[in-house]
């Protein structure tokens, strides 16, 4: 239930459409109310064993009150026009009182749409603004499958499950205190009897519900599991139909799928007896009650007449409809409550880069970045330990050692995507936490090994991250990048789609537009990770052309695969299991006869 709660608490914002909903179910339920009662006179003057009603008391805001001053006008038309023009008023008001009913009924739903997709909208909304602040470690640990899915088939299971059930919620309790209401005032004794079985209905139901609910979270995971199948198969289709691996991966995914399919089938079997399980309680309760009220209506230890008895059981059958709902909502509501356990996976988690409260802005830095005994761990494994670099700025670096050394972590500290264990990280003598981090971040510009673009033009990729970039501004960075003469030969220059993360063009080609990217952002800090491991000659020759027109003037980091690339930086740090064992320049490092040298005769030999 509490969760429910923090569900329903995405309505506050729509709080004035949740009134004039609730206001117009309320009057639905007033109108259906009356179009019902009016059957009793109708029955009445059918079965011509209606009392007359010929004298009244002064008038009183009391349901008595009304009741006998409208059977006296009743009466009255009885004995002044006849009982087939009475039974024809009471039918045209009937129908009125029907129109009225789903006329206020239409109004209802018509403003509930927009709270039900509101909700859903600025659920979905939270969750990928959470995503986006979220800390890269978190998605070391999950399944980007799954997180695929509960942004889209969790979300969408709340808004079938728990919104569309919003409808039940504002109007079903509403409906049962008026009819329970109208009910006790018939008949007290009937109703308190009534009382006594329907707790005991709502008890199976329960019961019901709770299992559904653990069936809903194991078939949400399960989909989660499904969507990372088919995201990992997308993503390395290349290798594996180049090792023939399309039976296993094949196998792999039926598997999964088959599991699914039993907890999905479970579960629908669960929710499904939820209707039949309502329908036999709401018939069988009917049932004892038809007994139990004409019993008394026989023995005459009952008020009601026979004609009211029958509209007693039409106002009961009228309170089975929103219980029956209400049940029903109650085991949809359940389904989407492990949707929503899964969602808060998301929601809840800790936002381990926090910025402070008095955190400093910074646009520049005039002096220098500094790694100060920083260690750094991975939960339990130390990655780093007691690293210490000082960067002069306008200076060059290189970090190289061997694959899993912490190169690229080193340089992730420095935009915060993680914070350091022990030491500190300083840009200017200040620590990079006391910084705005927003700030920190546009200090740099990162281009990876893998190129990281998106579906969509030339021009919006170049222009990423900075805000109204002109075309002449767009067309300057590419030709800094090396990438405007290709650019201009594709069929609509910067205009073109570059396909699903720049599928469409060479590697070459996808790595000088995102040097384009950070040309345009121009920062003072310019991170290098591999950025031309991954290419050709040809390609490497060209990316590492538009480097050098990039890092000119920059303080810039690079981490270097190809030592040949990095000979004429200003230091270079070899960094081992976490480590650094040497640094100095190239031609320096190359007379230590150390780990450095080893590494670059290598790839020389190579």
């Amino acid at each position: 239930m509490k969760k429910f709660t923090k569900v329903l608490k995405y309505i506050v914002p729509y709080w004035r459409k949740a009134v004039l909903n609730v206001s117009f179910n309320l009057l639905s339920i007033i109108f259906s109310l009356f179009s019902v009662t009016m059957a009793i006179p109708f029955l009445g003057i059918l079965f011509k064993n209606e009392s007359l009603v010929t004298s009244i008391h002064p008038f009183t805001f009391s349901a008595a009150s009304i009741k006998e001053y409208f059977y006296y006008y009743l009466s009255q038309m009885i004995l002044d026009k006849g009982p087939a023009a009475t039974l024809f008023f009471v039918s045209i008001l009937i129908v009125l009182m029907t129109f009225f009913k789903t006329f206020f009924k239409y109004m209802a739903m018509y403003f509930l749409s927009p709270i039900r997709n509101g909700v859903v909208r600025d659920i979905r909304n939270s969750i990928y603004t959470k995503t986006l602040n979220l800390p890269l470690s978190y998605f070391s640990d999950e399944r980007k499958g799954d997180i695929i899915s509960r942004m889209t088939s969790d979300v969408q299971e709340i808004e079938w499950s728990i919104m569309s059930s919003l409808e039940m919620i504002f109007r079903d309790p509403i409906s049962i205190i008026v009819y329970l209401g109208a009910l006790f005032f018939m008949s007290t004794k009937l109703t308190l009897f009534v009382l006594v079985l329907l707790p005991l209905s709502g008890l199976i139901i329960g019961q019901l519900g709770k299992k559904l609910r653990k069936k809903s979270f194991l078939a949400q995971t399960k989909m989660g599991y499904l969507l990372s199948i088919i995201e990992e198969t997308l993503g390395g289709l290349r290798i594996i139909k180049a090792f023939n691996a399309e039976t296993k991966i094949a196998d792999k995914f039926y598997k999964e799928n088959n599991s699914y399919t039993r907890v999905m089938t479970s579960m629908l079997r669960r929710r499904d007896l939820a209707s039949p399980l309502s329908e036999f309680l709401g018939t069988a309760v009917m049932v004892v009650i038809m007994w139990y009220g004409s019993s008394l209506v026989l023995a005459d230890k009952s008020a009601l007449t026979s004609q009211e008895f029958i509209g007693y059981l039409m106002l009961f059958y009228l309170l089975i409809a929103p219980v029956k709902s209400f049940s029903s909502a109650f085991y949809n509501i359940q389904k989407g409550m492990a949707s929503a356990d899964r969602i808060d996976g998301i929601l809840l988690s800790k936002q381990e880069i926090k910025e402070k409260k008095n955190a400093k802005s910074i646009e520049d830095f005039s002096s220098s970045i500094e790694y100060k005994n920083v260690t750094f761990s991975y939960i339990k494994d130390t990655v780093l330990k007691d690293i210490n670099i000082k960067i002069e700025k306008g200076k060059k670096i290189a970090l190289v050692g061997q694959s899993g050394s912490g190169k690229s972590t080193l340089v992730d500290l420095l935009p915060r995507f993680y914070d350091i264990s022990k030491g500190d990280i300083l840009i200017d003598g200040i620590s990079v936490k006391d910084y705005k981090i927003l700030d920190l971040r546009n200090l740099m510009g990162n281009v990876n090994q893998e190129s990281i673009l998106f579906n969509d033009t030339v021009f919006n990729n170049i222009a990423f991250g900075v805000e109204n970039a002109t075309q002449e501004q767009v067309v300057e960075a590419a030709k800094v990048a090396n990438a405007h003469e290709f650019i201009a030969k594709m069929p609509e220059a910067y205009q073109t789609n570059i396909g699903d993360r720049g599928s469409k063009l060479s590697g070459g080609q996808r790595q000088r537009i995102s040097i384009a990217r950070a040309v345009l952002k121009n920062p003072p800090i310019m991170i290098l990770d591999e950025a031309t491991s991954a290419l050709d000659t040809e390609s490497e020759r060209l990316v590492q052309d538009a480097l050098e027109n990039l890092m000119r003037n920059r303080t810039s980091i690079v981490i270097a695969h190809r030592l040949s690339t990095v000979v004429n930086v200003d230091e270079i740090y070899v960094l081992q299991d976490g480590v650094i064992i040497e640094k100095g320049k190239h031609k320096d490092l190359i007379k230590i006869d150390g780990a450095y040298k080893r590494l670059y005769e290598l790839q020389s030999f190579s």
